[in-house]
């Protein structure tokens, strides 16, 4: 493709010819080859723009920058931009003929219900017999082929080149988890979303943001970038809900189960084999549970409407879906129900443990298995251990993925949360095995054990390796009849 086409629509200033041929986008340098075009970035780590004279080595014929280098190479064309981050998504759309132009992208952002909410559209819109596209953190998929991934929303490449083999292959929709992280760090410059949805805002990578209010403004800048053809579907139970919407040019829809909302829920009976909804006046029986399940599924009935999906037929697609993996996900043995779920913030695992409360019978004892990762969000660490104890009548404090960190100092930042006799309910057991296992010996017939923070996730890292991890496994291993 030439470069005038793959710079058309963007701000640059140009040393050089536009005229050059390209073979590729990079913005890796080891990835440069004959005929490349780089894109200096500034990370948090390495700044790109030391590469460029290594990549010119290598046969690029093109190098986006924010500042020219000292020596310039006659041979090779220079674009000075004021973002290259931002230029890099505008680039790869045009590189890749705007692939989100061709089918409607939904795109949703909050804290938690993201992954549960993509996966279960994408498992409905193929049940309604799309060709369907979905990018989480779990996996990304064109219709039922499996794409693993690595983040929770690919980097501008990734995500056009993914986007055009979803096309090319008849997709109609795509549902895609769009992070804070994604928002400011421009890996969504250059997509046409034809909705939006948010969740909620609760503490969560402040690691990253800082600051809520840094958190609460990453998230908004993806409804401020909207089309005005584009819906933006928002929570108004949330405070936040309505502050997203501020500036969109989108048309704004609302769904909530506390305040009156364009999609309107109420619980009327919760279990745990299900729940009974009324929806919009029209009640049905769902498989999911808990009240954040309520919400996620008002998110899902109300989306699949705005795309276009008769009422009555969301309706009873609803009543047939089942949780996403390492969503409040059951194994039972032993007389005793254990609980896998990813709650990894302060107000998912309180969430989770609401949930488990409303249902439990008084006899019933909940024990807790929770950690924190690490190289992440510290602030959260105390809050986590706390609420952990305050829903639960025993707790095994343990690691989680602790990466880099100690994860004893992990740990011992999550018991400062706690007082004397709160710690006089906590077990600590660093080795996360071995903790499922404590959980399980503690917890009699008819108790409940939740694991909590790993969620769908099939690996544990140590020291930056991953080993092969599996809560669900785990907990099999320990509830199997034959113990």
């Amino acid at each position: 493709m030439k470069l005038k086409d793959i710079i058309k629509g963007i701000d640059v200033t140009l040393t050089g010819s536009a005229d050059v041929e390209v073979n590729d986008l990079q913005f890796d340098s080891r990835k440069v080859g004959q005929g490349s075009l780089f894109v200096a970035q500034r990370g948090t780590k390495v700044d790109g723009h030391s590469f460029i004279p290594a990549v010119i080595e290598k046969g690029a014929v093109a190098v986006v920058c924010e500042e020219m280098p000292e020596t310039v190479d006659s041979k090779v064309t220079y674009l000075k931009v004021a973002d290259s981050s931002y230029a890099l998504g505008l680039m790869a759309a045009n590189f890749y003929g705007h692939p989100s132009k061709q089918l409607k992208l939904i795109g949703i952002t909050g804290t938690n219900g993201k992954t549960t909410t993509v996966t279960l559209l994408h498992r409905m819109f193929r049940n309604l017999g799309h060709h369907v596209g979905l990018i989480s953190t779990i996996v990304n998929k064109i219709d039922e082929e499996e794409i693993p991934t690595g983040h929770t929303t690919p980097d501008a490449l990734e995500l056009n080149s993914l986007l055009r083999r979803m096309v090319n292959s008849g997709c109609q929709y795509a549902f895609m988890e769009v992070s804070s992280h994604a928002v400011v760090q421009h890996r969504i410059s250059g997509l046409t979303f034809a909705g939006g949805i948010f969740s909620n805002i609760t503490h969560d990578h402040l690691d990253f943001h800082k600051t809520m209010a840094n958190y609460i403004a990453a998230k908004k800048g993806f409804f401020d970038a909207l089309p005005k053809e584009a819906w933006a579907l928002v929570n108004v139970d949330d405070k936040n809900g309505r502050v997203m919407v501020q500036n969109t040019q989108a048309t704004i829809h609302t769904y909530g189960l506390q305040h009156m909302a364009d999609f309107h829920c109420r619980i009327l009976e919760n279990t745990f084999n299900g729940m009974l909804l009324n929806l919009n006046g029209q009640e049905l029986w769902c498989r999911l549970v808990g009240r954040f399940n309520a919400y996620n599924l008002t998110a899902i009935y109300a989306a699949a409407v705005l795309c276009g999906t008769p009422e009555s037929e969301a309706l009873r697609q609803l009543s047939v879906l089942t949780a996403a993996p390492g969503r409040f996900q059951y194994v039972n043995g032993r007389g005793i129900t254990a609980i896998v779920d990813y709650a990894h913030t302060p107000d998912a695992l309180q969430n989770v443990i609401g949930t488990i409360d409303d249902i439990r019978r008084p006899t019933q004892h909940l024990i807790t298995v929770v950690g924190c990762g690490g190289d992440r969000d510290r602030t959260k660490r105390p809050e986590m251990a706390r609420i952990a104890v305050e829903g639960s009548e025993k707790v095994v404090l343990t690691s989680d993925n602790p990466r880099s960190e100690n994860p004893d100092a992990i740990l011992d930042e999550m018991e400062a949360g706690l007082t004397a006799e709160q710690l006089s309910h906590v077990v600590r057991i660093t080795d996360r095995r071995q903790a499922i296992r404590t959980a399980c010996l503690i917890a009699r017939e008819d108790d409940i054990v939740l694991v909590a923070g790993k969620g769908h996730e099939k690996y544990q890292e140590v020291n930056g390796v991953r080993s092969h991890f599996d809560d669900v496994e785990e907990l099999e291993k320990e509830l199997g009849e034959n113990k």
